[in-house]
């Protein structure tokens, strides 16, 4: 790695509050000034009411991700920081110890959530504004709702979906929001959050093995499960209002009893900022550090597309391995990292990505300026989920491949040789 950047005042302000919200959450956290612009339009997103037909099974094309880490070491040298909260077998890692950064708050000094409880859509919308970002994960017939609004206080929750154990975790310092699933090697493993970092990006551990797992990419770093990798689940960041609308009789995250200004965001400004946050890298000079990117992946390719460009296009068709896809940007989603206020945060956006191939045909597809996609094929309209809502092709589905939304400096960090669409 690079020598260290020089750390902004932000950054001491958000490690102070970060400490507070990790280890007493009895007060809100400590946060950078912003200046709100005047010109600023609030987000408006667009209402629609459908009548959605009987929709085609689901299918989806799950992400492999190149490995960040090496070979595994076992030279016997110890790590140069504290161990002795963990159980870890420390004498197996894939990385250098000096990669590896205090984030600020202990083992655990953010708490998962293991017991999570779910709420109605209809009691959840006496609290989330339908601009407000949520982590869509279906499994079966079952849908469900994590909003960011919770997940930023506890970046990972443990659950159970359809007899399906996941992980739904969320690191707000990279913007990467990542679905796992819990079955590994025989056995559910549950994580937790070690208060490390590595590319600024949160390192959890499993309280089975104690194994340390690089949240960004699912690998393991450090103990038992060094060099072994997590199996992704597809989930999406879209609008609570797109989810209620959809999935009317969807479970919705419901607000843990824990001591925490749900609805508030203690990074407030992180994504204006031009330094991310306990980084010591050198951000690519492609794009700016915090600009945010829908990344896909193989196991040894990588290629990113920024969302401004995809939010002035509203779909971008491109071909990545081997398959023809299409990228959709639908924007009235807030961001979670901006205002303090999420629900007030700046418009972002939400990306989905499709194989647009149906039925051995290949459809071409623009937006219509209303929040949903026509295909030019047979003009049937299409929403951000990529299911065809009216037209010949109602009912239909395209297939979902998986894809991440992260920060630029944090991608390219983790993939030093991915492309970057439209360069």
């Amino acid at each position: 790695m690079s020598h260290s950047m020089p750390v902004p005042l932000f950054s001491f302000l958000l490690l102070a509050g970060l400490l507070l919200a990790g280890c007493t959450a009895t007060a809100p956290p400590i946060q950078a000034a912003v200046v709100p612009d005047p010109n600023e339009a609030t987000v408006q997103p667009v209402e629609q009411t459908v009548v959605l037909p009987d929709f085609a099974p689901r299918t989806s094309v799950a992400a492999s991700v190149p490995k960040s880490g090496g070979e595994v070491i076992v030279d016997g040298t110890p790590p140069p920081f504290e161990t002795s909260t963990f159980n870890t077998n420390f004498s197996r890692r894939t990385i250098e110890w000096n990669e590896i950064l205090s984030g600020g708050p202990p083992k655990d000094g953010i708490p998962a959530i293991d017991d999570p409880t779910f709420e109605s859509t209809a009691a959840a919308d006496e609290w989330l504004d339908d601009a407000e970002p949520v982590i869509l994960l279906r499994q079966g017939e079952t849908a469900r709702a994590y909003p960011l609004s919770i997940l930023i206080w506890h970046e990972i929750v443990n659950d159970e979906v359809n007899g399906q154990p996941v992980s739904i975790t969320f690191c707000p310092l990279c913007n990467a929001s990542i679905a796992f699933d819990r079955n590994f090697d025989g056995q559910r493993l549950d994580f937790g959050t070690t208060g490390r970092l590595r590319n600024s990006d949160l390192i959890m551990y499993d309280r089975q093995t104690e194994t340390w797992w690089q949240q960004f990419t699912g690998e393991g770093l450090v103990g038992k499960y060094a060099g072994e990798q997590l199996a992704f689940l597809p989930s999406q960041v879209i609008a609570w209002g797109d989810f209620k609308s959809r999935f009317p009789a969807g479970d919705v995250l419901a607000k843990p009893s824990a001591s925490r200004p749900y609805g508030t965001n203690p990074y407030v400004g992180y994504d204006s900022s031009a330094d991310p946050f306990l980084f010591r890298g050198e951000p690519d000079p492609r794009l700016p550090a915090i600009d945010r990117v829908a990344g896909l992946t193989t196991a040894d390719s990588a290629r990113a597309y920024p969302f401004v460009l995809l939010a002035e296009r509203g779909v971008v068709e491109d071909e990545f391995d081997g398959r023809q896809i299409v990228l959709f940007h639908k924007a009235g989603v807030t961001s979670a990292l901006d205002a303090r206020q999420i629900r007030e945060g700046k418009d972002v956006g939400a990306v989905a990505v499709y194989d647009r191939t149906l039925d051995g045909q290949i459809l071409s597809f623009a937006s219509d300026g209303n929040g949903t996609f026509v295909d030019t094929q047979t003009q049937s309209t299409w929403n951000i989920l990529g299911e065809a809502i009216s037209g010949p092709l109602a009912g239909s589905r395209l297939t979902e491949i998986s894809h991440f939304d992260h920060f630029w400096f944090a991608w390219a960090a983790f993939f030093p040789n991915t492309e970057l669409y439209g360069e």
